[in-house]
């Protein structure tokens, strides 16, 4: 069986058309020429890979398996032309490394900025992702590095301890609660919050939570920053979940902070891989820097 990316990409954008002809279109091919690829495709298989129909094409079983590998063997081609337009440029190499919210925002910064400091040869491509997002795409292969939360399985990839991620919520110091030294979630199911923006790794954590206890958050208004949510805070706009290091980074008055009971608003994050062995170079060197910077204990 012998594939080649103008057959992967023509059967990608086939079944994401549903229609042979836009699919040939997309892929600056004739229909007559999209039509012959198609069935040595289905021939090479030894069975069908499409349904076809009045209203179009769709995936068979095996169609949609084949669909699934070819976006990712397409990826790995873009990746593989980043890298070598990077090597054409003068750059000798790329990190690709994916975090969430807090991470980005509040543990990676000094210890990767250190690191770029003396490599200014090599680029890192970071990415906000959630954590179980970016388990996914480290076994797929598409990022180097991760950094994720120990709640989850991590499957067959490889651990090592990085930080302590502790969440807590903060409450205007004339607030009902600010008296409280710890709560649950659960009691906050009627308050108005400071939330951050949509796309937000933590946001997405905090909300799957709520939804968890029952109850959705009364979210008054989102900000990108945890600075600008602590001034929000302090003004009396609503209570919100920010992580620890935050609050010893930014110093606000009229915020106080508290402990949640909930489990999962402790995390230890972990610097997490598919294999030491086969990461590029640059990963390599990047994954020992930060894990000599762990601050889980």
């Amino acid at each position: 069986m012998h594939f080649d990316l103008t057959d992967l990409r023509l059967f990608v954008h086939v079944i994401e058309a549903g229609s042979i002809t836009a699919g040939a279109t997309r892929s600056h091919l004739s229909l007559a020429a999209a039509s012959e690829r198609l069935r040595r495709m289905e021939d090479a298989a030894g069975l069908p890979l499409l349904q076809r129909h009045a209203r179009g094409v769709f995936a068979t079983a095996a169609g949609e398996s084949l669909g699934h590998h070819a976006r990712l063997m397409l990826r790995q081609d873009e990746l593989l032309r980043g890298e070598l337009d990077d090597f054409a440029r003068g750059a000798r190499g790329r990190v690709r490394l994916l975090a969430n919210t807090v991470t980005i925002a509040e543990h990676l910064p000094a210890p990767l900025a250190a690191w770029l400091a003396t490599h200014p040869d090599v680029e890192v491509e970071l990415k906000e992702r959630t954590s179980s997002v970016t388990l996914k795409m480290l076994a797929a292969g598409l990022a180097d590095l991760g950094i994720v939360t120990d709640a989850l399985d991590a499957g067959g990839l490889q651990l090592r301890p990085f930080a302590l991620d502790r969440l807590l919520l903060a409450v205007p110091a004339g607030h009902a609660l600010a008296a409280r030294r710890r709560l649950a979630f659960a009691e906050l199911a009627h308050q108005g919050f400071v939330g951050l923006g949509d796309g937000s790794a933590l946001q997405d954590h905090i909300d799957e939570h709520a939804a968890q206890a029952g109850f959705r958050l009364d979210t008054r208004i989102r900000l990108r920053t945890f600075d600008g949510m602590l001034r929000m805070v302090a003004a009396g706009v609503g209570v919100a979940i920010v992580p620890a290091a935050a609050t010893r980074r930014i110093r606000i008055a009229g915020v106080r902070c508290l402990r949640l009971d909930d489990a999962w608003t402790v995390r230890r994050l972990s610097l997490c891989f598919r294999d030491e062995a086969t990461l590029p170079p640059p990963a390599r060197d990047l994954l020992a820097h930060l894990q000599a910077k762990d601050t889980t204990t």
